[in-house]
């Protein structure tokens, strides 16, 4: 306790402040984190740590710094993506994709703004500084210290393009990084999560839903009466009943198919539609014989993705508006951590020594949502997230310094309370 306070009255406020809008100034939306993942690269190198690009991309690489154990602790690993998640070109999913809150940060007040802060540059410069707080405090730690930023876990996905028309995915990120070298026995993934606790963290689905007429493409002047929506010649027309058909059944679906964990955190799985994709803009003097809905739905942990598609497609039949075809072109599957209690409760206490109090219960947003922690989970390294979460997701999203500050406080103390921790034996 009495050297964790020392080490923590060594992370300054300031040069926390300044690396994190230092980091969050260099936009990087994906497909462009190379000019950030530089910076951090060399501040790593800068300040003594052993450090490593990872990626299978020259510009678009991870990068991993470690501070070695003297050996036979349990060694952990801090993640956080580079990327951000709003692009200049994303014209067509935001009405205002230019804003500086998508590409800049800066302070109001006691308040740092910018979705870089909160998604996820921010929680990485608290653990930077926690990290380095740690090191030149003198501490031996026994286990290894892993830091870790990656790109695309915001990434777009290959759809129905020819192959090579989109070259992100997020196998470039975080399973790139583990498959490579970034494992530790305990991840903590430092995203926004208001300091609860999550263990457990949504899948996903991608389906496109096409319809095919088997009418003519109607010239305007030669278009039949109209009858009803669903018997239209018109794809689009038909695809608007299928949209209320698939509404209803996404509000029926998050009730079914909520998941509880044993610790109460509580995953609702919830799904829209994304895109619609019909017709040209530059001839609409004929009748649409094609268009395809892409649906997207959030899954929870063991669900089968294949009963889902399954049920999607029931759903249009009993609409009266049935698919030509219904394709799962994404599928990535959700955890929940397996023996992960150590880490928890390392992050507990070092919750409880910060701020006061136990850590709050987590919502289900946090838990409803993809996460990296997936992808240690998938391959057996227990993963939780922990760290400050903006109260605004509409526009301006912000959290404090003093939020910011407290979060590498705890990282801090958990870096000394588990890496000192004796492994245990394997067993026999």
């Amino acid at each position: 306790m009495a050297l964790a306070d020392d080490v923590v009255k060594n992370i300054d406020r300031n040069e926390l402040i300044e690396l994190a809008l230092a980091i969050c100034n260099i936009d990087s939306p994906g497909p462009t984190e190379a000019q950030v993942a530089e910076y951090i690269f060399n501040w790593f190198q800068k300040e003594g740590f052993r450090t490593r690009k990872i990626g299978l991309l020259s510009d678009r690489f991870n990068v991993m710094a470690t501070l070695p154990g003297s050996g036979g602790g349990c060694s952990l690993l801090f993640n956080s993506h580079m990327d951000t998640a709003v692009r200049f070109t994303d014209t067509w999913t935001r009405k205002d994709p230019h804003l500086d809150v998508y590409h800049k940060a800066w302070i109001e007040g006691d308040e740092l703004i910018g979705e870089g802060i909160v998604n996820d540059k921010g929680p990485m410069a608290a653990f930077m500084i926690a990290a380095k707080a740690v090191k030149e405090s003198g501490v031996q730690l026994k286990g290894d210290l892993v830091l870790t930023s990656v790109v695309g876990e915001t990434s777009h996905e290959p759809s129905d393009g020819p192959p090579g028309a989109v070259i992100e995915t997020k196998d470039l990120g975080a399973r790139f990084l583990v498959t490579h070298g970034g494992v530790a026995d305990y991840v903590l993934v430092a995203e926004g999560t208001g300091f609860s606790m999550v263990s457990v963290e949504a899948g996903m689905v991608w389906l496109k839903i096409t319809w095919v007429s088997d009418q003519p493409g109607f010239y305007t002047p030669y278009l039949p009466t109209r009858t009803t929506m669903r018997e239209s010649p018109n794809m689009i027309v038909r695809a608007g009943v299928a949209i209320e058909a698939l509404e209803r059944w996404a509000s029926e679906y998050e009730e079914k198919c909520s998941y509880k964990t044993q610790q109460g955190a509580m995953v609702i799985p919830k799904a829209q539609i994304g895109a619609i994709r019909a017709g040209n803009p530059n001839g609409i003097s004929s009748t649409p014989q094609i268009c395809s809905l892409y649906l997207g739905a959030f899954t929870v942990p063991n669900q089968d993705p294949l009963r889902l598609k399954d049920d999607v497609e029931k759903a249009l039949k009993d609409a009266g508006v049935p698919a030509s075809e219904i394709e799962m072109y994404y599928f990535r599957r959700g955890y929940e951590a397996k023996n992960c209690e150590k880490l928890t409760d390392a992050v507990r206490k070092a919750h409880v020594e910060t701020f006061g109090s136990e850590p709050p219960a987590p919502n289900s947003p946090t838990c409803s949502m993809w996460r990296d922690i997936n992808i240690f989970n998938e391959v057996g390294v227990p993963a939780i997230t922990y760290g400050p979460r903006s109260d605004s997701h509409s526009f301006k999203r912000s959290f404090t310094v003093d939020a910011l500050y407290k979060a590498a406080c705890v990282y801090a103390r958990t870096i000394l309370n588990l890496c000192n921790q004796e492994k245990p034996a394997p067993l026999k």
